[in-house]
Parts: C-alpha cells; sequence; structure tokens
C-alpha cells in the first residue's frame, strides 16, 4: 500500500490540492518501506487524482476534500480519509497501527454549503477548564507583553499553567507563510495540551482545528498578558 498525505511544513495540511507537498509512504505488512515528500505538482481538476495514482497511490490523507474530487480518487480505485490533523509522522503511526480516525472537513471552503461560526465569546463566559493549560497569543515572550491581536500570525504563543502560572514561550514559525498560517498554527498549538487560547481574533479555518481537538477559543482579547491571565483565573473560579 502507498499512502499520500497532503503536507505543510511537517503537519497534514487542511486543504489536499492546495498542500506545499506530499509525503508519500509506502507500507506492506505493518513496517514502512520507504517515505519520500515530493512538491505538489499542481491543483488543475483532475490532475492530482492521475498524478498520484501513476504513482502507485491507493490511499489519500487530508485535513479536507470537496466531494468531487473525492469522487475523482475513487474513480482511480483511491482511497480518501478526510477530518485528520496533526504532525505527519504521528498520522503514520497512527495509520499504520490502524487507529486512525477521520473526522470532519477541516478544508476552508465549504464546498457549497453555508458555514455557520460559533459567536466570539468574552472572559466572563467560559469558565476556566480546571487542570488545562492556557495558551495566550502575545507580542512578547513575557507576561508584561500585550496580547497579539492575530492567532495566526502571532509573534508568541505563551503556554500557562494557570494553577502554577509556569509557562512555555513557542515562537511563532507561522509568521511568514504564504498561507494556511492560521491551520499550521492551530496544529502547533494542538499539540501542546492547551485546553484554552485566549487571543484578540482568530480566522474560521483556526477555530475549526482548534475545537475539534476540544480546545475553547475566546477572542476579542486585548491588554497585558498578566492582566489578561488574572481576569481569565478570576471569572473561571
Amino acid at each position: 500500500m502507498k499512502v499520500a498525505i497532503s503536507t505543510d511544513q511537517g503537519y497534514v495540511s487542511a486543504h489536499f490540492g492546495r498542500c506545499s507537498s506530499y509525503t508519500l509512504v509506502e507500507i506492506k505488512e505493518g513496517q514502512i518501506l520507504n517515505k519520500e515528500e515530493v512538491p505538489n505538482p499542481g491543483h488543475q481538476p483532475g490532475f492530482l487524482p492521475q498524478y498520484l495514482s501513476e504513482k502507485g497511490v491507493n490511499c489519500i490523507i487530508a485535513g479536507g476534500m470537496g466531494p468531487r474530487a473525492q469522487g475523482l480518487f475513487a474513480q482511480k480505485n483511491i482511497e480518501t480519509i478526510i477530518g485528520v490533523q496533526g504532525a505527519v509522522d504521528e498520522v503514520i503511526e497512527k495509520f499504520v497501527k490502524q487507529e486512525l480516525e477521520a473526522g470532519d472537513d477541516l478544508c476552508g471552503h465549504k464546498h457549497g454549503l453555508e458555514e455557520h461560526l460559533p459567536h466570539e465569546h468574552h472572559i466572563e463566559h467560559i469558565p476556566q477548564a480546571a487542570g488545562t493549560k492556557i495558551c495566550i497569543t502575545s507580542k512578547g515572550d513575557n507576561f508584561e507583553a500585550e496580547v497579539d491581536p492575530n492567532f495566526g500570525r502571532a509573534q508568541y504563543f505563551l503556554i500557562v499553567d494557570p494553577e502554577t502560572m509556569d509557562f512555555e514561550v513557542i515562537k511563532n514559525s507561522n509568521i511568514e507563510a504564504a498561507q494556511g498560517a492560521g491551520i499550521q498554527t492551530a496544529q502547533l498549538i494542538s499539540s501542546k495540551n492547551a485546553g484554552t487560547v485566549l487571543t484578540g481574533n482568530c480566522g474560521p479555518n483556526a477555530q475549526r482545528v482548534l475545537q475539534s481537538s476540544g480546545i475553547k477559543v475566546i477572542t476579542g482579547i486585548s491588554g497585558n498578558v498578566r492582566d489578561v491571565l488574572a481576569q481569565y483565573k478570576s471569572k473561571g473560579t
């Protein structure tokens, strides 16, 4: 079996056709025989199913894919598994162990369906989840910095334990991403054991990824990081 995984910077891309590359994995009897990453040759209608079929692919994994594309892959006897997110290596491991589960379509456009997004929340509307870490978008690497208003292209993320106030600083490597910064950043934060994200604004694609991972997203946040944390903790108790 050969699997193609839509890939962006080591993570599963939300859209199979617009990813930067594909990770091709050859698997036999539960063993990985070969793995290589090939650039996306282009997103013309009907081209990718033919291209990947010629490479021997019989299963494709992606965050999202439209029904027409799924039909074209089916015509080539290629199985599609969508709604997948996370680091590519972790996804491969789950697939080999037959533990990989499909989820909701993470593609940014909804293929003709009206998209309904949750209303924005203020801090007082959502109680603190006990025992979970808080992710705050920040313009600096400490509590004295201002909250960064943009989630996907925030300068830093502070991952804070609300009980001990210990924190980890993550410098955002997706600031200069040509596209998909929000989704790639959301996948990164999803791997950091955060239960809540506090930020000024979070795009719908990033929100979808975070919420599918069980992470609460609270937008409309501004001010000093330390003050925001204090307010959040007081409202959550």
